[in-house]
């Protein structure tokens, strides 16, 4: 079952759907009913798109080396999944133009607008992605820390947010802070993947995540004394990135497949934040 709900690529519309939950309780907002709902349809048509096309240049290259289990199971059903992404993404289309306020649709436009670059940027040809990583290393970070984990990592986590953010007033630093610890913790759950599925040798995952997983704690410390909301919230991204520091530890002895099922299991951790909170409230 676990392996079934990544390979369905049903584990990003989860993790995207608890994030936005979770961001909203740590800031005391409610989402609309439409929200969960539109995360997971935009979010499930977006990966399934993302790994068919995948799936598709790769046969068309005849460069098979870079797909896995997830690719080839969405080329196997792709005359289920075509029509069911079609769908749900006419279901998201709806749910913004019926449902969501016309100011928070032209904030989140910019917010797709840069999806959307990003997804053509992966997907066209070779010298349209070496642009388009040179405009994003000139703008905003060296370039040699441009990878597509922590673009991946940036989108997600800005999606994810978005909702929550829509509904405040003021954006103050203990919640740039908890992005900023939950950009660096969607990056790492992608890099974690790439470096196991690329089956090097030498693996940084453990350092990095341990790393992580300190400086989630220590934020959650200083949290403590603002927002104990946001405090907890930090604090589960910590719980995430010891999880993947465990699954390094322990990924010899785990299949590949489930490996990655339960990278992005590691990653539902701020739903315990929220029904503690809820427990307690």
């Amino acid at each position: 079952m676990l392996q079934l709900w990544h390979l369905a690529s049903l584990d990003a519309p989860t993790v995207a759907v608890v994030w936005a939950l979770a961001f909203a309780w740590a800031v005391g907002v409610r989402l609309g009913t439409w929200v969960p709902p539109l995360l997971a349809c935009g979010t499930w048509t977006v990966y399934v798109g993302d790994r068919l096309l995948d799936a598709y240049r790769a046969i068309r290259s005849r460069d098979l080396s870079a797909l896995r289990e997830r690719h080839y199971f969405h080329w196997r059903h792709r005359r289920s999944l075509i029509p069911g992404a079609c769908i749900t993404g006419a279901i998201a289309i709806a749910l913004i133009v019926v449902r969501m306020p016309a100011g928070i649709r032209h904030r989140d436009s910019v917010l797709a607008a840069a999806t959307l670059v990003y997804f053509s940027g992966v997907h066209s040809t070779a010298r349209l992605r070496v642009w388009l990583r040179n405009l994003v290393s000139r703008r905003l970070v060296p370039r040699k820390l441009v990878t597509k984990e922590l673009l991946v990592g940036l989108l997600f986590t800005a999606g994810s947010i978005a909702p929550a953010i829509a509904r405040v007033h003021f954006v103050d630093w203990p919640l740039r802070v908890c992005f900023a610890i939950f950009v660096l913790l969607a990056w790492a759950n992608c890099s974690a993947i790439e470096s196991w599925e690329s089956s090097r040798m030498t693996s940084d995952v453990l350092p990095r995540t341990t790393v992580l997983a300190i400086a989630c704690i220590g934020a959650s410390g200083a949290l403590a004394f603002v927002n104990w909301r946001l405090s907890a919230f930090a604090c589960s991204a910590g719980l995430s990135a010891l999880l993947l520091a465990l699954l390094d530890r322990k990924r010899a002895a785990i299949s590949p497949l489930t490996l990655r099922a339960l990278a992005d299991l590691a990653l539902l951790t701020p739903l315990l934040a929220v029904l503690f909170g809820a427990h307690h409230a």
